[in-house]
């Protein structure tokens, strides 16, 4: 029997990193056809690096893979859309709580009267 605690939790371990969320966002944004050397470059990271992260991605169901002669495009599935969008909203509350606090910290500045 194994022990749940000990359990490595896969989906939060990979959406919970850079790297991932960011390929997963860069396709859900993307204006046209979406290829593995695009994905490297929004994300910052290798080629191969980006193949083992899709296909992860591919096992899970999140995206597939259209393949036209040497050229291998990517798309995302109706589950791998809803998680990038729901990526992207966290995203935006999180720059927005990160704002506020930003703005909370802020002394005010005191002006002296001069007599």
């Amino acid at each position: 029997m194994a022990d749940d605690s000990v359990a490595k939790p896969v989906l939060e371990d990979l959406f919970l990193r850079d790297k991932p969320a960011k390929i997963l966002l860069a396709m859900k944004t993307a204006k046209g056809p979406v290829y593995a050397t695009i994905l490297s470059k929004e994300a910052n990271c290798t080629y191969s690096h980006t193949i083992k992260i899709l296909d992860t991605l591919h096992e899970m169901g999140l995206v597939l893979f259209d393949k036209k002669g040497r050229i291998k495009g990517v798309k995302l599935t109706d589950d791998g859309w809803d998680i990038a969008h729901n990526m992207e909203a966290v995203r935006k509350k999180l720059i927005q709580v990160e704002e506020k606090c930003r703005k909370q910290a802020k002394p005010a500045v005191k002006k002296e009267k001069k007599v």
